[in-house]
């Protein structure tokens, strides 16, 4: 008996062929061909007398009958119709940037993504879904540092290369040093942050603050404002390639100056004072009145000092350290009474 065909599932699609064909009839068993028009499958394969499946040779636009033929005859035929094929094409990927570990979720613009395959970052097939034809999100995988030409697949092609077909991969960043590696609690100083790949900083973070402001001066360097704070803090730049590495970094209280002993003395220099408050270890400076003098930091809490001479009268006495400088206290300069 003659094979006879009923249904071709699917019943379209496109010109460059390659789509598997499902055939459903009778009598298939023993097929010696499966033609779509005049050109034979590609391949085929008889799975029982009542199906076949084909896989579609390239065929110009238009309807071609499928017959099947075996030793008993030609079968009756079922319309295939071949559709022009329409490439791919990828025309933005957004963000277009990301860290080299993969990861990043991204959305790809363009035509023609239905019914994509694969989807492929410089050859590495991503996860993804299509959203629609000209929607697909996916999953970056891992990459080099460096530009990705990103493209798609369908049963019509590959996509070509664009100028917005690329995802650029970006090294973790990584810091090194940071100068000074201290502020008083206020914040406002300038850190210098030294490292690599810090280019397209998106955020400078002092434990969990923000920069008040920052300047990326080039792939190695940052300039950032401290914030206010306490304590201590990590700091971390993010960019596209991740977050980096942290750097310890302290927040110092300003200190106080609660005592002096002796609060008077001579004009003439010499006179060594003892100063008592808090926060004394980091100190920079003593001055009585505009004129820095000679110290030594005892503890936290003591620093003695040399009093310069000077004109009688008091003068304000400060302390000056890493976290800023103190309220001041008076010392009085007595003049010697004359015989």
């Amino acid at each position: 008996m003659a094979p006879t065909v009923s249904t071709v599932s699917p019943s379209q699609g496109p010109t460059t062929g390659g789509i598997t064909v499902t055939i459903t009839g009778a009598s298939l068993t023993g097929a010696t061909a499966v033609r779509f028009g005049s050109t034979p499958a590609a391949s085929y394969t008889v799975n029982s007398s009542t199906q076949i499946t084909a896989v579609a040779p390239a065929h110009s636009a238009g309807s071609a009958p499928v017959t099947v033929v075996s030793p008993a005859g030609t079968s009756n035929s079922a319309a295939f119709t071949y559709i022009a094929a329409v490439l791919p094409t990828v025309t933005a990927v957004t963000p277009s940037n990301g860290p080299t570990s993969g990861g990043t979720t991204v959305t790809l613009t363009g035509a023609g993504l239905t019914g994509a395959t694969v989807v492929s970052f410089d050859g590495t097939p991503s996860s993804f879904t299509v959203n629609s034809a000209t929607l697909i999100t996916a999953v970056t995988p891992s990459g080099s540092a460096g530009a990705a030409e990103v493209t798609v697949t369908t049963p019509s092609g590959q996509s070509a290369t664009s100028p917005g077909s690329y995802f650029f991969y970006a090294a973790p960043p990584t810091l090194q040093s940071g100068v000074p590696s201290s502020s008083p609690t206020a914040g406002g100083l300038t850190v210098t942050l030294t490292g690599s790949n810090l280019l397209n900083a998106s955020a400078v973070l002092f434990g969990s603050t923000s920069a008040v402001t920052y300047t990326v001066v080039s792939s190695t360097q940052i300039n950032a404002t401290v914030p206010g704070g306490s304590g201590t803090a990590q700091i971390t730049v993010v960019t596209p390639g991740g977050t980096s590495n942290p750097l310890p970094f302290a927040y110092v209280a300003t200190p106080t100056l609660t005592g002096l002993v002796p609060t008077t003395g001579p004009t003439s220099p010499g006179t060594v004072v003892t100063l008592t408050g808090t926060g004394f270890s980091t100190a920079s400076a003593v001055r009585f009145g505009m004129s820095a003098v000679g110290f030594t930091v005892v503890s936290d809490t003591q620093i003695t000092a040399t009093v310069p001479g000077g004109t009688a009268g008091a003068v304000t006495v400060t302390v000056t350290t890493e976290g800023g400088t103190s309220t001041g206290l008076t010392y009085t300069r007595v003049a010697v009474p004359s015989i």
